[in-house]
């Protein structure tokens, strides 16, 4: 994950992502110019006798050349977007039009929580959707906050998934200061139902009394809404809402479920309220309710929506307010157009008690399933326990659909004028996990490696699907953008200058990880026929692009030396980063060589390269009866895994340690500098980077996490001398061992807890990461199991460490209601940045099971 577009989300008003893109409707300005060009000379041809010929004839060849002028800059302007391999998709079948992800597995995906960033959102997997979502008032402080969309800055004590199989069945618990939600989700393939189905929404509300707050508290406001991306007219159920009178709230009708009723049952006194708007801005919901609730509580002086429709409203909110506690079901039922709907038995089927023994089901099914997939018990406590379901409920809660198009940036030649110089993508959709609702709600592909661990365990069906809409995302050359900003929705969290992805940056190959563990366990038969049946499918289809992409990497990040590799696209002008970022290696700002080259060598990018060869040979040696040739994998997992060659260019063998290779200097340092105008006054100071020696080629000597990569990558042989190294950096307090975890970037490192700029704070730099202790610990978990003179070490600092990140994870939960993005190294390994993060920070429950890669 780009850790520099990790800053504060901003909302901004945006064009439909539809006419956003759309060539004809760009175009449209400049014809509109010369229809209004040919009106006027329609115009005054009414005094045409009165010019003579040689004038009227001129004037007849400037206009067809402007005419032909506008057509040419039209249709050139058109061109480059079709031409580019950058923006053609890659030539291969799609993964995701396997037969094995259609028909049933298809439809029974249809529906699902896949709005992350929202406490509550519904929609189906499908461009235009039908979406449905949760708002509620909030009261702090004696004022009144409208909830919606995930963001830190609302001081919600804790919101997080408890229980969800990914499918059909969910459980949420929200706290809001003395406000309690608990929503549950519930899907149903009932009689006469269209396609995906039904779908019911439990929200159950409680309150701490306040005896100082009484009267705000008192009285509870939820606004349940849907909204129909296509555009299509939603009808109100009738013009006074009352639960007595009848549980219809709305109902319209689309293409792919055909007619639908959304109702309304509860037990408990309510008041409904209602409006309806007209409007293409979904991620705009929250302004559009706010607002309309500020001017009609100008008006009346009333809390509440106006019961009023814009004509052919497209999205409808309904207010529901009541005392607390109390109780309600919202039930979506589809296909009642249908002879056989039996409407009223389905929406009485989810609401209720019949839906409250359907919610009780699946939460045993959700606990019967997470002891089966991760068996835990005898591992560790209850307490720790309860994390591990919340680590696991939270990433597949956390799956998202998207449909839009990546912004791309082209690289700007001399020749082209100044300014933005961006093409789009082809419109797309993913399924994805996502790593941080609040933060981060949209795809991140090394992330993905990381959360796909967890889910082929939890489900195989859904893993392969995702890494199949991934892999669909390639280009013509085998590049896949490493950040999908996709949809309006997940435009609107990202600020501006972060959105173009840069065809020539990379990001690691993660993907490998999984599809290699993967390979390993079929050889081992220890999936299903059926499943086995469908790996091999899903990977002989994926292969073609699975070598696209390890080719991208192989030829576009090669250095200079024939096993060298290194992230290309450093800058090496900066004036003001105090060691030039490595975004796209997803470590961001941990140190490298001070002056970027193409002289570098970089020892993570070196053993992803490994790691993606050696699974692509393992592929092709499981589907070596079916045209795919092995041997060249071969000869690079031998290149590459040479233990000779890799310590010739990355060992330090004084101190055992691995570094990257490049043109470097560590007296480098910031400085505050006098800021000047044009003229010789000053405007304030800035903070300049300032080298104060001539930097050679060498070892780069900082040691960290890129430094223990290959022994992650288990490159090391159990009976080196190097081994025993490895263990004692991992070991040394004064290098990178806490109580907590182990650090990014060891105490001793120059750049240590450093600023990189006046405005980035250390992020790499210190701070425990949970994905790379992960990995660290699945070597030591792996040395602890190899014969030799090291094992007996390794296998006691496996279980320190181990223990240390339970611990440390599971305190940080109990005392905040969350799982957080790092956790720092010195202040009793407080959770910090983003939270709740439940992507990779989620693989302590591996780490809990015990579950390592089989490599």
């Amino acid at each position: 994950m780009s850790g520099s577009s990790r800053t504060s989300a901003r909302s901004r008003i945006r064009p439909s992502s539809k006419d956003e893109h759309d060539d004809s409707h760009r175009n449209q300005k400049p014809y509109q110019k010369i229809t209004k060009h040919r009106r006027i000379a329609n115009h005054n041809s009414l005094q045409i006798m009165d010019v003579n010929l040689i004038t009227l004839l001129g004037l007849a060849m400037v206009a067809f050349l402007v005419i032909v002028s506008l057509i040419y800059h039209l249709v050139r302007s058109g061109e480059p977007v079709h031409r580019l391999r950058v923006v053609t998709p890659f030539d291969a079948p799609k993964v995701t039009d396997l037969p094995m992800f259609q028909g049933e597995h298809k439809e029974g995906l249809y529906w699902g929580t896949y709005r992350p960033h929202v406490y509550l959102g519904i929609r189906a997997r499908t461009p235009e959707s039908l979406i449905g979502g949760l708002m509620w008032i909030g009261v702090k402080d004696g004022k009144y906050f409208m909830r919606h969309v995930c963001q830190d800055s609302d001081e919600l004590g804790k919101y997080g998934w408890t229980e969800h199989n990914g499918r059909d069945y969910g459980r949420q618990v929200i706290v809001d200061q003395d406000i309690t939600l608990t929503t549950s989700f519930l899907k149903s393939f009932g009689e006469g139902s269209g396609y995906g189905g039904d779908w019911a929404v439990q929200i159950d509300a409680q309150n701490r009394r306040n005896e100082f707050d009484v009267e705000a508290l008192g009285v509870g406001h939820l606004f349940f809404y849907l909204a129909d991306e296509e555009g299509n007219g939603i009808n109100v159920g009738r013009e006074r809402l009352d639960v007595r009178d009848g549980s219809l709230l709305a109902s319209g009708s689309r293409k792919d479920v055909g007619d639908w009723e959304l109702h309304l049952s509860s037990k408990d006194s309510s008041v409904i309220h209602y409006a309806g708007f007209r409007t293409p801005h979904m991620h705009n919901l929250t302004d559009l309710v706010q607002g309309t609730l500020a001017v009609y509580a100008s008006r009346m002086g009333l809390l509440q929506l106006p019961d009023s429709l814009d004509h052919s409203s497209n999205v409808l909110v309904f207010q529901i307010s009541a005392k607390f506690p109390f109780k309600m079901d919202i039930a979506f039922v589809s296909g009642t157009d249908s002879e056989s709907s039996k409407v009223e038995d389905r929406v009485k089927n989810l609401t209720g008690e019949l839906l409250d023994s359907q919610l009780k089901q699946g939460q045993r099914e959700f606990e019967e399933k997470f002891q089966k997939s991760f068996s835990l018990t005898n591992k560790v406590d209850s307490q720790s326990m309860n994390v591990g379901r919340a680590a696991m409920a939270n990433l597949v809660g956390g799956i998202g659909y998207f449909y839009g198009q990546s912004k791309i940036a082209l690289a700007r030649s001399s020749s082209q004028n100044k300014g933005d110089n961006f093409v789009p993508y082809w419109p797309a959709e993913l399924y994805t996990a996502v790593p941080s609702r609040s933060f981060f709600p949209r795809g991140f592909l090394w992330d993905e490696g990381f959360h796909q661990l967890l889910i082929w365990r939890w489900d195989i069906h859904i893993c392969l699907d995702i890494i199949g809409h991934w892999l669909d995302l390639m280009n013509a050359d085998g590049w896949i953008p490493r950040e999908q900003i996709l949809g309006a929705e997940a435009l609107s969290k990202v600020p501006e200058e972060f959105v173009p992805q840069h065809p020539s940056n990379g990001n690691p190959p993660t993907l490998f990880l999984i599809l290699h563990d993967l390979v390993r366990r079929t050889k081992r038969n220890e999936f299903s026929a059926s499943e086995t049946s469908e790996i091999l499918s899903f990977l002989d289809r994926a292969f073609i692009r699975l070598e696209a992409w390890f080719q991208w990497f192989n030829t576009t990040q090669a250095g200079k030396d024939k096993s060298s590799f290194y992230w290309h696209g450093r800058d090496s002008t900066t004036t003001r980063e105090l060691n030039p970022k490595t975004l796209f290696s997803g470590l961001d700002d941990y140190p490298r060589a001070s002056h970027p080259n193409e002289d570098e060598r970089h020892l993570d990018l070196r053993c992803w390269m490994l790691l993606a060869a050696d699974c692509l040979h393992s592929i092709s040696k499981l589907l070596e009866d079916r045209k795919h040739d092995a041997k060249e994998y071969h000869m690079m997992v031998e290149l590459l895994s040479d233990f000779e060659i890799l310590n010739q260019i990355h060992l330090d063998k004084a101190s055992g340690a691995y570094y990257d290779y490049g043109n470097h200097t560590e007296k480098v340092r910031l400085r505050w500098q006098e800021r000047t105008t044009s003229g010789r006054e000053t405007s304030g100071r800035e903070l300049l980077r300032e080298v104060l020696e001539t930097p050679q080629l060498r070892l780069v000597p900082h040691v960290g996490y890129v430094s223990l990569f290959p022994f992650m990558m288990k490159i090391i042989p159990p009976e080196s001398w190097v081994l025993g190294k490895q263990l004692d950096l991992i070991s040394n307090r004064s290098m990178l061992w806490t109580n907590y975890g182990l650090r990014s970037l060891a105490k001793t490192s120059s750049i240590y807890m450093k600023r990189n700029t006046e405005h980035d704070p250390p992020y790499w730099r210190g701070p425990i990461w949970m994905n790379m202790n992960y990995l660290i610990l699945s070597s030591l978990h792996h040395y602890s199991q190899e014969e030799g003179p090291y094992q007996a070490r390794a296998s006691m600092i496996y279980k320190e460490l181990r223990q240390n990140l339970i611990k440390n994870v599971v305190n940080n939960y109990v005392q905040t209601g969350y799982l957080w993005e790092q956790y720092d190294q010195t202040k009793e390994g407080k959770g910090k940045g983003a939270h709740p993060f439940t992507g990779w920070t989620s693989l302590v429950l591996l780490i809990m099971a015990e579950a390592f890669p089989n490599h």
